[in-house]
Order: structure tokens, then sequence, then C-alpha cells
């Protein structure tokens, strides 16, 4: 089936933004929402219409999800379902509505299930504030079949866990290798959903975020000649 032209005027504004992607913009690269505006000056919602590929399978990263980014900068990375063409249009059913999104929210007590920050909260040592969104996690379930889950996580770890696999039959067997009491405060912690870090541990995550030259200075101070 030949691929229509993005300038075409029977064709919805979504098709027709689908298209604008591929035929002006390319995968990989990155454009503005004043380009976006400019090639649909007549679509006052151009910018929701086109956030509506998503739910189609097509990946558009905003600065949440590429740190790279500029604040009115877009990258098209993946095209998804070439909604243009008949029947091809239909919503995945995986897709995240506005209630579910609340409900798994909620469900993660409006916490990043990666790291425990709240929405809002500023990162350690910065000034940048978490932000709080549904990522899609591929998860190996014990009897090795695969799904994926929806778990809420903050903008950092969104993009730096893109990739990455749970596998529950792994974790299973690494409880069942500790001991007694550790087994019990681990227990302790799931109950609680959330741990306390001693001073110690603390203090080793401080230092592996220092540059080498800090990090010697602190080896120095451990041992004075």
């Amino acid at each position: 089936m030949e691929q229509p032209s993005w300038k075409n005027p029977k064709l919805g504004t979504m098709k027709r933004a689908a298209l604008w992607l591929v035929e002006v913009v390319g995968e990989g690269k990155s454009f503005t929402k004043a380009q976006l505006r400019d090639a649909f000056p007549d679509t006052a919602q151009i910018d929701r219409r086109m956030r509506d590929l998503r739910d189609y399978g097509w990946r558009i990263d905003t600065n949440r999800e590429d740190l790279s980014l500029g604040m009115n900068e877009q990258r098209f990375v993946k095209q998804g379902e070439p909604v243009w063409e008949p029947g091809k249009a239909t919503k995945a059913s995986n897709s995240i509505t506005a209630t579910r999104r609340r409900e798994i929210m909620s469900r993660d007590g409006h916490l990043c299930r990666a790291c425990g920050i709240a929405p809002g909260q500023n990162y350690a040592g910065s000034y940048e504030a978490a932000q709080l969104d549904i990522a899609r996690r591929e998860v190996i379930r014990p009897d090795g079949t695969t799904e994926v889950a929806l778990i809420t996580e903050c903008n950092r770890c969104r993009v730096g866990g893109r990739k990455l696999t749970a596998d529950v039959t792994q974790v299973i067997a690494g409880v069942q290798h500790l001991g007694a009491i550790e087994q019990s405060i681990l227990v302790g912690w799931i109950a609680e959903d959330r741990r306390e870090f001693s001073a110690l541990e603390t203090l080793w995550a401080d230092y592996r975020t220092l540059p080498e030259e800090a990090r010697a200075m602190v080896r120095d101070a451990l041992n004075p000649s």
C-alpha cells in the first residue's frame, strides 16, 4: 500500500502527525514544539494528537525520558503501528488510561518503586524535582513466562531502567539463600515497604558519586600517613 502524504487533508490529524514524523522528522531525530505547530497551524491541540500515537506503539520521548532534550524538544524514537492504513488505528490493549494511571500510582504509594522518591521531591544534591509516571517493566515469572507489568517510576529511573527485566525466579532464589536472621530482616522491610540505610551505607553511596580526585581525598582521610 502506497504511503500517503502527511499533507493529505482527507486524513485525520493524528494520522497526518504520524506521517509528518516519518516523512519530515525521521526516526531518531528531534524536533521542537514550534516546528510541530508550524506544520499544523490550524490544529489547536496538535500536541495531544501526537501524544495519542503512543497508544499505538509509537515512542516519542520528551526531556522526561531523554535528559539530553530541552524543555520544548521531543525525539521521534520509534515508529509504531502505521495508523494511516485501514484498520490500524485501533488502540493497543495495553494503553494506559488516566483512571488506570491513578490506580497504579495509588497502589505504589505515589512513590518511585525504583528509588523511593516522592513527586516534587528534589533529588539529593540537586535542585531537580522528581516527576512520577508509569513505566512498563518486563517481568520473567517463576514458570518461565514473560509479562509486562506497570510500575510507578520517576523521570530519572525511567531513563536508566528502560531496558531492565525483572526476574522473579532469581529474586526468590536469592531470598532462599539468605540465613534465618537475614530473611527476618527482609520480611520487616517488605512489611514496611521501605528500609532505612545506615550511616555507613549512606556514606558509601555518597562516596561512589564523587569524582576521582574527591574520592582520593576521602581515601587519604581514612589512611593518614
